[in-house]
């Protein structure tokens, strides 16, 4: 079975009103890819950069991808990724590489039969922990998020970027004050810095500092207190700080994840699916963290269709725990056929069917989309 063609597919609107949009009112950083086999199978892949970019990366990519397998995912997307060196490698060609690896997993789920965890090598749980992933405000709004989120479910809360370092020591201790007194002492709570922002103004004391807070309100772990450059500084802070310390989401391909884990820059390391090369690079990199002791987090400011991708890999992994869950989300919930529901104890069951093993919502992404399709 072959592959007959990519397109790419923007989805517009924004999930939060006090996001950045540095690039316009339609700042859109979620593309599908949707691939086409000559057998008439079709797959999503997800893809987290501007549909324009996926587009001229398709546009480049398409003499190799064109008539290359499309039940081999692993071989095909080595093969593009080895022929691109001087292509974008690391950039949005390694990102629009991502989600076409996603889909051909999914098309040799369905091919084979077997959910993609299987095909990963096994699962090695049932069901997943989901954190609700939110952006900050200020002290006295936080606990209302938290809790509306805690309302649908959740158990575990992260909230990130927003005020948090950029005003005061005193203002961030209130943040987590309000989030912790309103989630209570039994659920988890993680904190994310946001420290890729732009001219992220803290350093490795201002983290140290904070990590004490943190840690005397039990928070579960710290999340790019640094730049995303500052490899020295992870590592440093990850062996003194007194609970662990996350980052990872800005790297892309295994090669790039090497330092980090033998250097045990991080307690809990988040490649994302989207833009790390894919299921198969993310399998290779989890693996190699977990020969290092390292837990994997898998980042997923995506799509549903990363979310999915995600759940296959936190099963087929004995390092993870995880999966991040923004909510509300519409490109997460609205492209599910049947959304996703979290059971009694705020678990996700991991899909049992063939690829995916979900039916998408071809009128969700079609809204979220505006019927565009940018062909290549």
């Amino acid at each position: 079975m072959k592959i007959e063609s990519i397109v790419a597919i923007p989805l517009y609107g924004k999930a939060y009103e006090d996001w950045p949009a540095r690039y316009g009112e339609l700042e859109q950083t979620r593309t599908l890819v949707r691939v086409r086999t000559d057998a008439g199978l079709e797959s999503y892949g997800s893809v987290y950069t501007s549909a324009p970019l996926v587009a001229a990366a398709l546009k480049l990519l398409r003499p190799l991808y064109e008539g290359a397998s499309a039940i081999d995912p692993a071989a095909t997307s080595e093969m593009l990724h080895q022929n691109t060196f001087w292509q974008g490698r690391g950039g949005s060609v390694t990102h629009a590489i991502s989600g076409i690896d996603m889909a051909l997993w999914d098309v040799l789920g369905k091919v084979t039969g077997q959910p993609i965890w299987r095909l990963l090598g096994g699962k090695y749980r049932e069901r997943v922990q989901p954190y609700a992933s939110m952006l900050m405000v200020e002290p006295e709004g936080m606990g209302e998020k938290l809790l509306a989120a805690k309302a649908r479910g959740f158990r575990a809360f992260k909230m990130g970027w927003g005020p948090f370092g950029r005003h005061s020591a005193k203002k961030d201790e209130a943040i987590v004050k309000a989030a912790r007194e309103a989630i209570g002492e039994d659920d988890f709570l993680m904190v994310d810095a946001g420290g890729s922002d732009a001219f992220w103004p803290q350093g490795y004391k201002w983290a140290r500092e904070t990590a004490k807070m943190l840690r005397d309100y039990g928070v579960t772990w710290f999340e790019e207190p640094l730049r995303p450059d500052d490899l020295e500084g992870y590592v440093a802070l990850t062996r003194e700080a007194g609970l662990p310390i996350a980052a990872g989401e800005v790297l892309t391909r295994r090669q790039s994840f090497l330092p980090w884990i033998e250097r045990r820059a991080v307690d809990y390391l988040q490649p994302d699916v989207t833009k790390v090369g894919g299921l198969t690079e993310q399998h290779r990199i989890g693996q190699y963290a977990d020969d290092h002791n390292i837990l994997v987090v898998p980042h997923g400011w995506n799509t549903g269709v990363g979310l999915v991708a995600d759940l296959h890999l936190t099963a087929a992994a004995g390092n993870a725990r995880f999966v991040e869950y923004l909510t509300p989300e519409p490109y997460l919930e609205d492209v599910f056929e049947e959304p996703m529901r979290l059971d009694g104890e705020g678990m996700l069951r991991i899909p049992d069917g063939p690829g995916y093993g979900v039916k998408w919502s071809e009128e969700g992404v079609k809204r979220l989309s505006r019927g565009e399709v940018l062909s290549v």
